[in-house]
């Protein structure tokens, strides 16, 4: 029996998206390419969301760079809390202010309050078994390494490949644009899928395709499902927000039919 798989990109807080792909595919299995926290309303809320669906045995949860960024003070914090090295909690407020930056400012502002000593167990829970690259295979399967049979890769940003700037394979698939590449993948891999650079549209570059479509602003969530060793098909929820900001995201490559799915409250299309 294969397993239906669909692929949800960057969230950035936004739950109801989440309800309106979970309602969309009721007896689907999901992957979460990562950013679901940062920049949208309630990060918390999509939080306990995936981590229910995990539980439940229905969802691989991937990291993202803001999921790296959220960790990285953590995980410095607690180094020091055993080692007293005040050179590890130098680097714990510096990855935690980096969060802050580049968009933890909002998770901090939902909570009403948000420093390393006080940290969300939740928001810990999640940030500590994130997976970095995964492979499905035709029967819906998900792999921690390249399977032997053809496969579709799953990647935050894009398939892990050695960079100068980010040595470390698994990290570069938390960052790298799309005109870094085209990328190198393993052999058996038909194509891959990622989100980390928003997209107007959801757009294939060789054998990558990029679905994310700046949901937290934009209102437009693509959902990827797989299917065997052919082309995904490509819904997009069209929820609230404004979608004509989506016009500021670069254009490349080629792109993609979809099927456009309207949601109680979205702007006119």
């Amino acid at each position: 029996m294969t397993r239906q798989v669909v692929v949800i990109p960057d969230l950035h807080g936004r739950p109801d998206l989440l309800d309106a792909a979970l309602a969309q595919y009721p007896e689907a299995y999901f992957v979460s390419l990562g950013d679901a926290i940062d920049r949208g309303p309630r990060s918390m809320k999509v939080v306990e969301k995936l981590l229910a669906l995990k539980k439940e045995g229905r969802a691989t949860l991937l990291m993202g760079n803001h999921e790296l960024m959220a960790a990285s003070g953590l995980r410095w914090y607690r180094q020091y809390l055993g080692t007293h090295d005040m050179g590890d909690y130098r680097r714990a407020i510096e990855g935690f202010r980096s969060w802050m930056r580049a968009g933890g400012e909002t998770v901090r502002s939902e909570l009403g309050g948000l420093t390393l000593e006080q940290f969300p167990p939740l928001l810990e829970e999640y940030l500590q078994d994130l997976g970095r690259v995964v492979y499905v295979t035709e029967d819906g399967a998900v792999h921690d390494q390249p399977p032997a049979t053809p496969s579709v890769l799953i990647a935050h940003a894009s398939p892990p490949v050695r960079h100068q700037q980010y040595p470390d394979a698994m990290t570069a698939a938390l960052w790298l644009r799309p005109f870094e590449g085209p990328f190198p993948m393993p052999d058996g891999v038909v194509y891959s899928v990622h989100g980390h650079t928003p997209v107007p549209v959801p757009a294939r570059l060789g054998r990558h395709l990029y679905i994310d479509m700046g949901a937290y602003e934009t209102g437009r969530l693509a959902l990827a499902e797989i299917r065997g060793g052919g082309q995904p098909k490509i819904t997009v929820l069209c929820g609230r927000g404004k979608p004509s900001l989506g016009s500021k995201y670069p254009r490349f490559g080629e792109p993609v039919s979809v099927q456009a799915v309207d949601l109680p409250g979205a702007p006119p299309r």
